[in-house]
């Protein structure tokens, strides 16, 4: 999967890379126990799936498979492909609202947590 992403994947990765979103740092086709989540963000324990046209036929496994994660601890986030195609910008502010509020945990690790930078 990660040699053949669909359009949406690849437009999506290029903007999450890098911590390129909010500092955070996303992980593609990131495995889960038994399962492949297609980006995950391990400090906001935040799972991003990109809905093609075949989740329309398989939405009970998948409401199956995200409740078994959610009770992992795992929080989700789904966005359409179409959405990712027509307006990237709107599904990646969909990502950073749901992104915890406040600085990163990597700030509040750090004992910054207004996340305004050492020395203020």
């Amino acid at each position: 999967m990660r040699k053949e992403p669909t359009r949406s994947e690849s437009l999506l990765w290029s903007a999450l890379r890098n911590r390129r979103l909010a500092s955070r740092k996303f992980r593609r086709q990131h495995p889960v126990g038994r399962f492949i989540l297609d980006f995950y963000c391990q400090e906001e324990r935040l799972a991003v799936e990109v809905d093609g046209p075949v989740h329309e036929t398989q939405r009970q496994a998948d409401g199956e498979r995200q409740q078994i994660l959610e009770s992992m601890g795992i929080r989700f986030l789904r966005l359409s492909a179409a959405l990712i195609e027509s307006d990237l910008p709107a599904a990646l502010a969909a990502i950073e609202e749901a992104l915890s509020p406040g600085p990163s945990p990597a700030q509040r690790e750090r004992g910054d947590p207004q996340g305004w930078g050492e020395g203020v």
